[in-house]
């Protein structure tokens, strides 16, 4: 296991760490089974099964929890705004946009780069 400098991109060095980083984003999909807290049991899975064996991995199974835990938070907020209506239309946006970043993010970590996801919260450093 190599030690990354601060700052640094992290990179995947094998296929098997591309795959699991690329599961660490498709396993939010799980969204589409378990509404609502499915997206964040997914990669919390994948990520506390293969954190410590891949760097990469490690790396974007983060990325990917603050990002959904961050969805999460933003579609509860949402789902009060539906009082007033407003919600409704702020949940399906939400919900089109995770659909979309993680397939970006899943094509990146499939190409070995890491993604960084937009409008993500760090809880999870």
């Amino acid at each position: 296991m190599t030690m990354e400098t601060p700052g640094e991109p992290v990179i995947a060095r094998s296929s098997d760490e591309r795959l699991w980083g690329m599961l660490c984003h498709l396993s939010a999909l799980a969204i589409l089974i378990i509404p609502y807290i499915g997206a964040v049991i997914g990669p919390l899975v994948v990520w506390l099964l293969k954190k410590d064996q891949y760097p990469f991995v490690d790396d974007q199974g983060k990325e990917s929890l603050n990002f959904q835990i961050s969805i999460l938070i933003y579609s509860t907020i949402s789902a009060i705004l539906a009082i007033v209506l407003i919600g409704f239309v702020l949940l399906f946006i939400l919900l089109v946009l995770d659909i979309i970043l993680v397939i970006v993010a899943s094509v990146a970590a499939n190409e070995g780069r890491a993604y960084r996801y937009p409008l993500t919260i760090r809880f999870i450093v």
